[in-house]
């Protein structure tokens, strides 16, 4: 079992155990993210709108289940603590509920949406159940702010590194794998996917361990939430989370129309046996990583909250440029979202480390701990606010006319080119605007665990 030095420092192994259970999730929820509405409107054969309704009535069992998930976990004793069961138990459900949603059988045109209903609400439940715990136990892998940060980080370059191997693999795998047929290249590349995601759960579940402990309280739900709304930095987070994730699933689904209909990849290799997509997806996700190993040291000169406006604000700045860009200069639209990508990357590492800090503060205001809840709404959060963009995207789609596997209108293409770029642009400058109401610095969050470690 890892061990917390003297220092008051994680050693390695925990840090990489804990990272490697955000890419067990991102071995689903990338492809999800970036290839999801593609493969139910272009393999699948389901209509945009009606796939982006689906993406936004299930949301209605996640406003429920998230909550109700965090309160379970925050009331969970075991001898592994209050969380790591969740990552044990929830592992092999998960991983057999996104190879299903990949399965693609060939019902009827409304089986076939039933059955994507279903497949799709059933993971997203197995998602909140691994998920809601998984998050919540880095409010308790430390009690040092500064600490979890560095946590945080692991967590994102291995989050984003199984999202790299998915934006250079998946469209070379499912070629390779499906001989030709795009629907079984899919169903294999998730069953590889889904193997390697039960086995990194259960690597986490091993390495990990509960550290900070509270006197018990009385079990109030209703007292756990009235700590939790009082809680205004929570509830900053919470709001720009689902504005963030949002521009994060609009632009994430446009992509892969971006590159086939507008750059004009039909999947011709152009590096070994990967394609223009592959090696722009690849890229991104090669300066992704680096933005988030260097949050760290940004953290030093800058607090975590000023320092997310910034990589927002020049994110959105970013987005100028690369509407004007036009589909014949290939490598400059690499270039330009490889920097965007670059100035993104110390942002979902500052967002979980806040997290934190919420669970901290709450604690501090109220004398009780909700980590669960906390870490629960900002999942609810995260799958609102993606399912806000996955579902917008679909109903762009519709609305500037998308015909699946045909040559676009000016007006279709316009309205892909909006939504890649200019839509997220604007829903990350709503996000970035409520981060105005989170006022914690990182003085105050240092003087805040001091107290705390002397009431506990």
């Amino acid at each position: 079992m890892s061990t917390l030095s003297q220092s008051g420092h994680l050693s390695f192994k925990e840090k990489l155990g804990y990272g490697l259970g955000d890419s067990a999730s991102n071995f689903f929820f990338q492809v999800f993210n970036i290839f999801l509405l593609y493969y139910y409107t272009d393999v699948f054969g389901l209509s945009p709108a009606a796939v982006g309704t689906m993406f936004l009535v299930t949301k209605l069992v996640d406003a429920f289940t998230d909550p109700v998930m965090g309160m379970i976990s925050d009331r969970t004793t075991t001898r592994w603590g209050k969380f790591r069961p969740y990552i044990l138990w929830g592992a092999i459900p998960y991983g057999l509920l996104g190879y299903a949603m990949f399965a693609g059988p060939d019902f009827s045109d409304t089986g076939k949406l039933i059955y994507a209903y279903a497949t799709y609400t059933l993971m997203m439940l197995a998602y909140t159940v691994i998920n809601v715990p998984y998050g919540a136990l880095m409010g308790v892998i430390s009690p040092s702010s500064q600490e979890r940060l560095k946590v945080s980080s692991y967590r994102f370059v291995c989050a984003f590194s199984a999202a790299w191997l998915i934006g250079t693999f998946v469209t070379p795998l499912k070629a390779l794998l499906g001989g030709g047929n795009e629907a079984e290249g899919f169903r294999i590349t998730m069953m590889i996917f889904s193997i390697i995601s039960i086995a990194l759960f259960w690597v986490t579940f091993a390495t990990t361990k509960e550290r900070v402990t509270t006197p018990p309280v009385q079990s109030s739900i209703k007292d756990d939430l009235r700590a939790a709304a009082q809680n205004l930095p929570w509830i900053a987070m919470l709001v720009s989370g689902v504005f963030t994730l949002a521009q994060i699933a609009v632009k994430a689904g446009a992509q892969i129309y971006f590159l086939k209909y507008f750059v004009g990849d039909d999947g011709t290799p152009i590096f070994w046996i990967f394609d223009k997509t592959a090696v722009f997806l690849s890229l991104g996700m090669f300066a992704f990583i680096a933005g988030v190993s260097v949050t760290q040291f940004l953290n030093r000169y800058i607090d975590k909250r000023n320092l997310l406006v910034l990589v927002n604000v020049l994110g959105v700045a970013l987005a100028v440029p690369l509407f004007f860009i036009g589909a014949d200069q290939y490598w400059l639209l690499v270039a330009l979202n490889c920097l965007m990508q670059f100035v993104a990357g110390p942002g979902p590492a500052l967002v979980f480390a806040m997290y934190a800090d919420c669970a901290d503060y709450g604690e501090y205001k109220s004398g009780r701990r909700t980590t669960g809840l906390i870490y629960s709404a900002g999942g609810f959060a995260a799958k609102f606010g993606l399912a806000i963009g996955a579902g917008l995207s679909g109903f762009i789609l519709a609305g500037f006319g998308f015909v699946a596997n045909a040559e676009q209108t000016e007006t279709s293409m316009f309205g892909i080119r909006l939504m890649y770029i200019v839509y997220p642009a604007i829903l990350l400058m709503l996000g970035t605007a409520a981060l105005y109401f989170y006022r914690l610095t990182d003085k105050q969050m240092l003087d805040i665990e001091a107290e705390l470690a002397s009431r506990r």
